[in-house]
């Protein structure tokens, strides 16, 4: 059972990235995949959230209206479409799942930490000029 990101990088303030979770060992489609951020010396943080079949999404409200969160799950990959990105989204950036079967998709998102099974090893997202 595994996660693996990819996409980070250096970008420009205003620029884009897109992110992607690639999942493996299980069957994806089932279960909530979230994303997370994390600045050293600072808590993780929750910054989106896709249910199966995409029912259900969460975006924080830090980012919403910039980032969006999508999921292809013939390629079981999620992604995060980063636009206008800012310096302070600079972070390590983290995709994962609780691996809970939600019956009702209103309690898929957002995930919480506290109940995560799944992380994966982290892509770091650097904005900078």
């Amino acid at each position: 059972v595994q996660l693996v990101e990819s996409g980070g990088g250096l970008v420009q303030p205003g620029g884009s990235l897109r992110l992607s979770c690639v999942a493996s060992g299980f069957t994806s489609d089932y279960y909530a995949i979230g994303w997370f951020r994390q600045v050293p010396g600072r808590e993780r943080e929750g910054v989106s959230c896709i249910s199966r079949s995409s029912e259900r999404t969460y975006t924080a409200e830090s980012v919403k209206g910039r980032f969006t969160i999508s999921r292809d799950d013939a390629k079981n990959t999620v992604y995060l479409q980063m636009n206008s990105l800012e310096p302070e989204d600079t972070a390590v950036y983290y995709c994962a799942t609780d691996l809970i079967i939600h019956g009702d998709s209103r309690w898929a998102c957002p995930l919480r930490q506290s109940s995560v099974e799944v992380w994966g090893q982290g892509t770091l997202v650097t904005v900078a000029s």
